[in-house]
């Protein structure tokens, strides 16, 4: 993975309140590198969905950058480039059962975005790719004439993502895609996502809050904690080795289907007080180790690298 696809550069996103601001995104940067998914984790309040609307521009940052292919997003567009950046990137939203027009038959769902890019030379090869979307996402040509109210939530998502699908794009952001599901249907709309990905070539930014999910499909995990990004590394390099105290706090969390082990687990909460940081120490994201990176101040990274070593 050297190609870098979006880079997200100190982006602020805040929301006015009374007479005060919101920070709800305060400085994240980070990179997603072509064909990878990025794991984005962190409690509700986090900032990890506003983080993933203000990349698609849903929201207008309110500093920092957003570079998609080199490109910023929320620079002055065109209508012919936003038109080109809206197909090639995409949201899966998380409630399937919001996300859909109640009115539209799902084939007119799917369409929209081939009609709106005139990907359709005519009626016959609109409904088509129709079809065929709906094939690729386990579904059968026959549900196109059907209204959304009459699939199950797990349907509802295949729709959502046939959808996203339906334009070609190159970079999907999926925002906690399977939070609304019944734990049965999460790893079939996940497996199916893996799928098309491998299929595909596409990329994901993949939002939610289940660590143990986002680990099965994530190439890559940031956790994310009021606006600010703590840590940052390989799926596995994460899970084998948390250095932030509030990362640990999320992976004491995870139950296992273990007796003993849950018997026995030990809780791990975190306070943000537990960090003294003096007037001239500011924490940052820092890189540790190769790839992996903790947001810390200069004593708690020679700390860390110290901990490494030995």
């Amino acid at each position: 993975m050297t190609e870098k696809l979006v880079e997200i550069k100190n982006l602020k996103q805040y929301f006015k309140v009374g007479k005060g601001y919101v920070k709800a995104v305060d400085g994240v940067s980070f990179d997603i590198y072509r064909g990878e998914t990025l794991g984005l984790v962190g409690e509700s309040g986090s900032g990890k969905s506003t983080t993933g609307r203000s990349v698609i521009r849903l929201y207008d940052a309110t500093d920092g950058e957003v570079l998609f292919e080199g490109k910023n997003v929320h620079g002055k567009m065109s209508r012919k480039n936003l038109l080109e950046f809206n197909r090639k990137m995409q949201m899966i939203f998380q409630d399937p059962y919001a996300s859909l027009n109640p009115r539209l038959t799902v084939g007119d769902i799917i369409a929209e975005g081939i009609d709106i890019h005139r990907l359709a030379s005519s009626k016959e090869e609109r409904m088509n790719k129709v079809h065929e979307l709906l094939e690729t996402v386990g579904l059968n040509r026959e549900h196109a004439n059907r209204y959304p109210h009459e699939f199950s939530g797990g349907q509802r998502q295949r729709i959502g993502i046939a959808r996203a699908l339906a334009v070609e794009p190159e970079f999907i952001i999926a925002d906690e895609p399977i939070s609304a599901l019944d734990v049965s249907i999460q790893a079939q709309v996940v497996n199916l996502m893996k799928k098309l990905q491998a299929e595909k070539g596409l990329t994901y930014l993949f939002i939610a809050h289940d660590l143990s999910m986002v680990k099965y499909i994530s190439d890559r995990i940031a956790v994310m904690y009021r606006g600010k990004i703590m840590e940052l590394a390989e799926s596995d390099e994460l899970y084998r080795n948390p250095m932030h105290p509030y990362t640990k706090s999320l992976l004491s969390a995870i139950p296992l289907p273990d007796p003993d082990y849950e018997r026995n687990r030990t809780r791990h909460t975190y306070d943000p007080s537990m960090h003294q940081y003096g007037p001239d120490e500011t924490p940052e994201l820092r890189e540790v180790t190769p790839g992996h990176f903790v947001s810390c101040s200069e004593r708690e990274y020679e700390q860390l690298k110290k901990e490494t070593i030995s």
